[in-house]
């Protein structure tokens, strides 16, 4: 009988490319379980309930952390975000490898709670890069791309925390070395 999985966290700054490797990955890989946050902030254009978060309002989520139901928690941007923790656990016991794409703030608090888990850090291949790919995308205004680059910065230097680090160069590169990490390539 295999060793059950570890949890795996994926993390990096805002920009980095963190859901793209992973919708690349799943893509060719879809029994790789990723972890569907909770969420204040309101759904993008074409993101839907349940898929890419579950969208809840302030009570909702104030119930979420008051019965401990979330593995991990932050704010971001004025936005909560969230890691069901029974999900992830469940999983886990089935073994099968579970994914959890979070922000530094979560990733600290899941190797606090989870010391066992394996953190990756996705980084990227130069500052100018991450800046291009953070005002390109056209859905922030000025004020929130400001404060990602500035929360970037803080979580760039926060690289050594985390027991593997992946530059993200090449998506397909990426993607084949999380699934190794994650042993299912």
């Amino acid at each position: 009988m295999s060793e059950r999985p570890r949890l795996t966290v994926l993390s990096g700054p805002s920009g980095v490319g963190k859901s793209t490797v992973v919708a690349h990955m799943r893509k060719q890989f879809p029994e790789v379980w990723l972890s569907v946050s909770a969420t204040t902030r309101h759904p993008r254009p074409g993101e839907r309930d349940g898929v890419q978060y579950h969208f809840v309002d302030h009570e909702q989520f104030d119930k979420l952390v008051a019965n401990g139901e979330l593995l991990e928690w932050a704010v971001f941007a004025g936005n909560r975000y969230g890691t069901p923790r029974q999900a992830v656990l469940d999983k886990l016991d089935k073994g099968e490898p579970v994914l959890l794409e979070i922000d530094l703030q979560g990733a600290r608090q899941v190797k606090e709670s989870m010391p066992e888990a394996q953190l990756v850090f996705l980084a990227p291949p130069s500052w100018e890069e991450l800046v291009r790919r953070l005002t390109g995308r056209g859905t922030e205004s000025q004020d929130v791309i400001d404060e990602r680059l500035a929360a970037a910065k803080v979580e760039l230097a926060a690289e050594a925390e985390f027991d593997t680090t992946l530059v993200n160069t090449s998506v397909e590169q990426v993607a084949a070395e999380l699934l190794a990490l994650l042993g299912v390539a």
